[in-house]
């Protein structure tokens, strides 16, 4: 029998989840000009309020995944799009700095889970040996969406002002959040039209899989490296997010005109990136084996990125410089889908909590340099804080060394040959 192709409609019902968590997400990078100027907002309260959304999201991760873990993600993600995309429609009803900073946070603790939920989904609907290259496509499709957001947005703001653009953005989320509560089902064997060929296919979790309690995993050393490296991988990743526009435009000189194009180049350069290192990932471990294929994928990328971050620093032409560094984001983002597999690999059925803790570490990350990024500008400048940033991925590339995903959280170490042959 041949098998049904449901997983496939189920992957691209992610990709569109996934487009749509970075248009609502990124919109407020293109829109801060606009904001702190209605608003009268300095460049540090403007980083508080990128850095508050990054606080909330990664408080609630390991909530969020456990949950998906727990109750499905057909019910769990559903809840998550709904709730932020009413916070993106109240963002555009704030009037100070206060109920701005409280959106935010809401927002934040909203969307937190779900990338971990894409991750469980993933886990039970496709085979082990296409893991690392279906987070390539959800990874891909969150950077569409982030150079979709811009060129999106700053026409919008020429015919509208920054709060209508929040409200048009609010209303993709709830039409996502009705197909896939109607649509959706966890599990291969719970989904009409999916048939026993599929089913033995996708192979993995089984309804009512064990879950292994949450604490247990934190006694991990092999865990604990993968926070801390991808801890130090958001400090580049959460900057492109939410200060390119201010940066190109403040320390380059860019105008309206241009900014746009440049601020999107690094996201569809991510897009490509995360496409070609899904694949690449899942052909390096059948080459290399498991450790060193996740490994070398994931220091290279990241490392490549620190490097490529300095080298722009050191380019007088702002376009050759603006490009370097939109190429600096392309490398790390090729990196991206081997940490949420190495997620899989080692987490097995508590897929969603892995990935959650992975995820709050990193949101850590994220919400120190949103909130210290814009004092160090107004102290030092707009090119020596982006040293800092360019270290950090070089130590995040310096710590996959350490990292072992042939250990699975629960249990002792596991010979490599098994997980050689699990994803060959």
């Amino acid at each position: 029998m041949r098998p049904t192709n449901v997983r496939w409609l189920v992957l691209a019902m992610l990709l569109l989840l996934s487009i749509i968590t970075y248009l609502d997400r990124i919109c407020i990078n293109s829109a801060a000009p606009a904001i702190r100027e209605d608003l009268g907002l300095s460049t540090a309260q403007m980083g508080f309020i990128f850095s508050i959304f990054a606080v909330a999201y990664g408080l609630f991760e390991i909530p969020g995944g456990w949950m998906g873990d727990r109750f499905g993600p057909r019910k769990v993600l559903t809840r998550i799009v709904v709730w932020w995309s009413a916070f993106t429609a109240l963002t555009g009803m704030a009037t100070g700095y206060g109920q701005l900073l409280v959106v935010r946070f809401l927002f934040g603790a909203g969307e937190a889970g779900a990338y971990p939920n894409s991750s469980v989904t993933i886990s039970r609907w496709l085979p082990a040996r296409q893991r690392a290259a279906g987070h390539g496509w959800v990874w891909m499709a969150s950077r569409l969406g982030g150079a979709l957001s811009p060129l999106i947005v700053v026409p919008l703001l020429e015919r509208y002002d920054w709060r209508t653009v929040f409200y048009i953005f609010s209303t993709f989320g709830f039409a996502w959040a009705l197909v896939w509560f109607f649509w959706f089902r966890d599990y291969p064997t719970q989904k009409k039209g999916v048939n026993a060929a599929e089913i033995q296919l996708i192979g993995g979790a089984k309804e009512g899989a064990h879950l292994a309690p949450v604490g247990k995993m934190f006694s991990s050393a092999n865990l604990w490296i993968v926070l801390a490296m991808y801890h130090c991988f958001c400090y580049g990743s959460y900057w492109y997010l939410v200060w390119t526009a201010s940066y190109l435009a403040e320390a380059k000189g860019f105008d309206k005109a241009t900014l746009a194009g440049l601020t999107a180049l690094p996201f569809f350069l991510g897009a490509l990136a995360n496409f070609v290192g899904g694949f690449a990932s899942d052909y390096a471990v059948q080459r290399l084996g498991l450790k060193w294929g996740r490994r070398l994928i994931g220091a290279g990328g990241v490392g490549g990125a620190g490097l490529l971050m300095l080298a722009s620093l050191q380019i007088a032409d702002p376009t050759v410089a603006a490009v370097v560094l939109a190429a600096a984001f392309g490398a790390s983002d090729f990196m991206l889908p081997t940490c949420w597999a190495v997620c899989l690999d080692i987490g097995g059925e508590n897929a969603g909590a892995g990935t959650g803790a992975m995820n709050t570490a990193g949101q850590m990350g994220s919400a120190i340099v949103a909130a210290v990024y814009g004092g160090m500008v107004e102290t030092y400048g707009w090119d020596l804080p982006l040293v800092f940033i360019a270290g950090m991925s070089l130590l995040s590339a310096a710590l996959w060394f350490f990292i072992d995903p042939t250990k699975p959280l629960t249990q002792g170490p596991k010979p490599s040959a098994v997980g050689e042959e699990v994803l060959a």
